[in-house]
């Protein structure tokens, strides 16, 4: 049975979560969570690559079991979610590293390799963007909206994405077998940004999704001049983020490998865990 090791960290005066597994000597790698969930979403993945592999992964502050200071607190932001994390790291002694992206973990992670690109071994992404493809336009319009106009007139279209239903639509949507998706995922997500004070975290953070898109450039631009190994592997049915935006890789990355997975959604690992494992470890593996 691989020992997960459940964790605290002070990190810029807040109280940082953490999951750790692995023996630390081992290749690292770094977990990054999205909306609206945390690292319990890895909950089963840790285990099933902690035999080969050290890894890390934490909770945003403002998710999980991290500290949610109020919006008067702590600027929300997507820079500050990547200070904290790369604080954290630094922490933790960790400087080279394959990172795992997915939803508002990937800004968060091409934020943390363009800051520190030697530090970055391999990237996976997990139905998390880097293009402009793959932005479902009925999801992302309401968004869009609100990063154009944020005020009364748009605030209750994005609000509504803190609700139990929307929550449950995240993890069932694009699934063909929902049975296997755990309630108990978006209960605990819900309970948890339902918290006093954190409905104006997640608003402060989807004004703040509209600067990621701007940076792809830069991005792309790190893609084609490291060359970094990366996998895609992608829920064919997320209706957030569509297919394309996997598909996209290749255009910066020839050698991206690129994995839809039939009859899976935004958060594969609750339906396809075995799959994503199996695609993980043969691509750390080959890429050293």
């Amino acid at each position: 049975m691989v020992e997960v090791r459940h964790q605290y960290a002070t990190v810029r005066g807040h109280r940082v979560f953490y999951r750790e597994a692995g023996p630390r000597e081992a290749p690292t790698l770094v977990l990054l969570h999205g909306f609206p969930t945390s690292s319990r979403m890895f909950r089963h993945l840790i285990p099933a690559l902690a035999d080969r592999f050290h890894v890390i992964a934490p909770d945003h502050l403002g998710f999980g079991n991290s500290d949610a200071p109020s919006v008067d607190a702590f600027t929300y932001t997507f820079d500050s979610l990547t200070d904290i994390t790369e604080a954290l790291l630094d922490q933790l002694g960790i400087t080279r590293y394959a990172v795992y992206v997915q939803d508002y973990g990937a800004p968060i992670g091409w934020r943390l390799a363009l800051r520190a690109p030697d530090a970055i071994t391999a990237v996976i992404s997990q139905n998390g963007n880097a293009y402009e493809d793959g932005f479902v336009p009925e999801f992302w319009k309401p968004v869009r909206a609100y990063w154009d106009n944020p005020g009364p007139e748009t605030e209750p279209a994005v609000r509504a994405a803190l609700s139990l239903d929307a929550i449950r639509w995240q993890y069932l949507h694009g699934v063909d077998r929902p049975e296997l998706v755990d309630p108990d995922t978006w209960a605990a997500d819900h309970r948890e940004v339902g918290r006093p004070g954190n409905d104006l975290v997640q608003l402060a953070l989807f004004g703040d999704y509209a600067g990621n898109p701007p940076l792809y450039p830069r991005l792309h631009a790190y893609f084609r001049e490291r060359r970094v190994p990366l996998l895609a592997v992608w829920g064919a049915g997320d209706e957030i983020f569509g297919p394309d935006g996997a598909r996209a890789f290749a255009r910066d990355l020839p050698d991206a490998e690129i994995h839809l997975v039939p009859g899976g959604g935004h958060f594969l690992l609750e339906s396809h865990l075995d799959t994503v494992a199996g695609y993980i470890r043969g691509f750390l593996t080959a890429t050293g």
